[in-house]
């Protein structure tokens, strides 16, 4: 059987949910590439699949050097910059004149597309994102998109047997989320719930929203 590897693009809703999928609570902000696609300046990140690279991107919204994020006052803060003069976690951008990878853009098939797995409630998908294997390097990153009239909200998980299979864990959102990540304290039974402040004592999971749903999360509609 011969596995398609291949490149998918998936557009976010904002720069900021670029900044943040980049580097926040990275202990080393990813790379970032700038690159002409679709006749736009697009920034972009990835997410390497057994046979797919997944490309997060937003509109590039003026140029620089750096992607730069930083907390000040509770808040976060998504700029691009030229230097990195002042205290900031800085994701360094690469600007292409040529595609950043010599993958084939599209398939007919992913072949790495995900499985969705509804979870029964928050808090239960933000206890999924500790790993006992590796309890010391965790990825907190949630993903939401529109689904049907509303959206979901998930998190991706893999199961590595004869090939790689990838499941996408996700909880029903009553609306859209506007608050950038999901702030929690389990240990002391509090559940879940959305924020754009940052409180000591609490444990942050950064939402990613995707501008548009997309067939490698594997819903029917």
């Amino acid at each position: 059987m011969t596995i398609t590897q291949n490149e998918c693009f998936i557009e976010l809703s904002s720069f900021d949910d670029l900044a943040r999928y980049a580097c926040a609570f990275r202990e080393y902000p990813q790379r970032v590439y700038s690159q002409e696609f679709d006749g736009l300046r697009i920034i972009s990140s990835s997410l390497t699949l057994a046979n797919t690279l997944l490309i997060f991107y937003a509109q590039m919204p003026k140029s620089g050097r750096y992607v730069s994020y930083q907390v000040t006052s509770g808040k976060e803060i998504c700029d691009i910059v030229e230097s990195t003069k002042n205290i900031s976690n800085y994701a360094p951008i690469i600007h292409m004149e040529s595609k950043i990878s010599s993958l084939s853009v599209k398939s007919k098939k992913i072949s790495d597309q995900f499985h969705p797995i509804q979870v029964k409630d928050l808090g239960s998908l933000a206890r999924l994102t500790y790993d006992p294997e590796f309890p010391d390097e965790q990825n907190l990153t949630l993903y939401s998109l529109p689904h049907k009239n509303s959206w979901v909200m998930g998190y991706i998980t893999s199961l590595e047997m004869d090939k790689v299979f990838y499941n996408f864990n996700y909880v029903e959102l009553d609306s859209e989320p506007t608050k950038h990540f999901v702030k929690y304290q389990g240990n002391q039974g509090r559940n879940p719930e959305f924020s754009d402040n940052f409180d000591h004592g609490y444990t942050y999971l950064p939402v990613i929203k995707i501008k548009n749903k997309h067939s490698i999360f594997g819903f029917s509609d």
